[in-house]
């Protein structure tokens, strides 16, 4: 009996050390090798940051290309690393999960985020890039694109790729009129600047924001940005369609630019409390503001509507907005909603359009939101508005 404990002790002592041989030379390895893998990319990222090319290639497979590098050169990086989120490794070979993280000098307070897909090699030792993509779903980085060239403005800073230095300094142009006319409009509580990325098509354009091109044609513009955003937020983005926005004349261009640079300025006010009706329509009446357009110049789908004697019955909701669905129910909505907001800028001013516009976006929850401002800022409430609204459209349009 006593022998074969003995024997059963020593047996679990084996199988123990086994567990404990076998837990140190497998886990451990793979925590070595994702360390490794982060001192790569911590390597990658100095050398991006110190424009340095050869330190930079050193992290690099050998066949690989420089040409993201090359392309960087010209972006004005405040910061740039990577945050290793996973790696799965066969042999000399992995992938890894990434966060790519990076701010553009004097616009971005915190970083942008982008997740990337690695695939690695080791040789002698050593691990090396040897493909550094986004990951699937995540949208492309403009330098993926081409390479960039940059164009600083009084209150803006233009990223383009495939187009000429004349041609973008002409976006500068329109993003610093655009600035100042905001401010005016809105108020100075914001960075009072702007990025705009112009890609080099409509498929450029959806590359950059991860969706199908099919929902973006026709659209000249769309602004990036985190909803009800803190100073600490990334910069937002003006991200241009140059196909459509090309087709525009020169008070179309600035109105889109305008227009834009509103929801640049207005973000931390923007909520999910605040319906689309009021953020596009706010834009478009900033866009608008002192231009002398009539609504009838300014709304000729919604016009067309009210003359054939139909008359919206209630403002538009949020599934009227959207891009994939009919040009005209589109256009009727972003109009419905800018006379909406001129409505209320004419009868109560335009102070007050501002105090209704920042009351419901700090309400936080969509619900009871809009009926609040109504009711502190306006003094009126949801029913009462929208049969102003309405007679307004008739008197307007009709």
């Amino acid at each position: 009996m006593a022998g074969r404990r003995r024997a059963s002790r020593a047996g679990c002592s084996l199988v123990l050390l086994l567990a404990v041989l076998v837990g140190c030379g497998g886990r451990p390895s793979q925590d070595s090798a994702s360390a490794d893998v982060q001192r790569v990319l911590d390597r990658r990222a100095a050398a991006v940051l110190d424009r340095n090319e050869s330190a930079y290639r050193a992290t690099e497979e050998p066949s690989g290309s420089t040409a993201e590098f090359t392309r960087l050169r010209a972006v004005p990086l405040a910061d740039w690393s990577y945050r290793l989120t996973d790696l799965h490794r066969s042999g000399d070979r992995a992938t890894a999960g990434a966060e790519l993280r990076y701010r553009i000098e004097g616009y971005d307070r915190a970083p942008v985020t982008a997740a990337r897909t690695l695939r690695l090699v080791r040789d002698g030792g050593t691990w090396r890039v040897a493909s550094d993509v986004p990951a699937e779903r995540a949208s492309q980085q403009l330098w993926e694109q081409g390479a960039v060239t940059v164009v600083r403005g009084a209150h803006s800073l233009v990223l383009g790729v495939g187009h000429s230095g004349e041609r973008l300094r002409a976006y500068a142009g329109l993003a610093d009129r655009a600035v100042p006319a905001v401010t005016e409009a809105w108020g100075a509580d914001w960075s009072g600047h702007v990025v705009v990325v112009v890609p080099k098509s409509l498929e450029g354009m959806a590359g950059l924001l991860g969706a199908p091109a099919s929902g973006y044609r026709g659209i000249a513009a769309v602004t990036t940005g985190e909803a009800g955003g803190t100073a600490r937020a990334p910069a937002d983005r003006i991200i241009v369609n140059p196909d459509a926005y090309g087709l525009l004349g020169d008070f179309g261009k600035q109105v889109v630019l305008t227009h834009e640079t509103t929801h640049v300025a207005t973000r931390a006010h923007t909520t999910a409390a605040t319906p689309l009706w009021l953020s596009e329509g706010f834009a478009d009446w900033v866009g608008y503001r002192g231009s002398g357009r009539t609504a009838t110049q300014a709304a000729p789908e919604l016009g067309r509507a009210v003359l054939d004697g139909h008359v919206p019955a209630a403002l538009p909701d949020d599934k009227d907005f959207g891009f994939a669905g009919d040009a005209a129910r589109l256009a009727r909505a972003y109009e419905g909603g800018w006379m909406a907001c001129r409505l209320i800028a004419d009868h109560w001013g335009e102070v007050r359009l501002n105090e209704f516009y920042r009351a419901v976006g700090d309400h936080k929850k969509r619900a009871g939101a809009v009926e609040g401002a109504l009711r502190d800022v306006l003094h009126t409430t949801p029913e009462q508005f929208t049969q102003q609204w309405r007679a307004y459209l008739k008197a307007q349009l009709g």
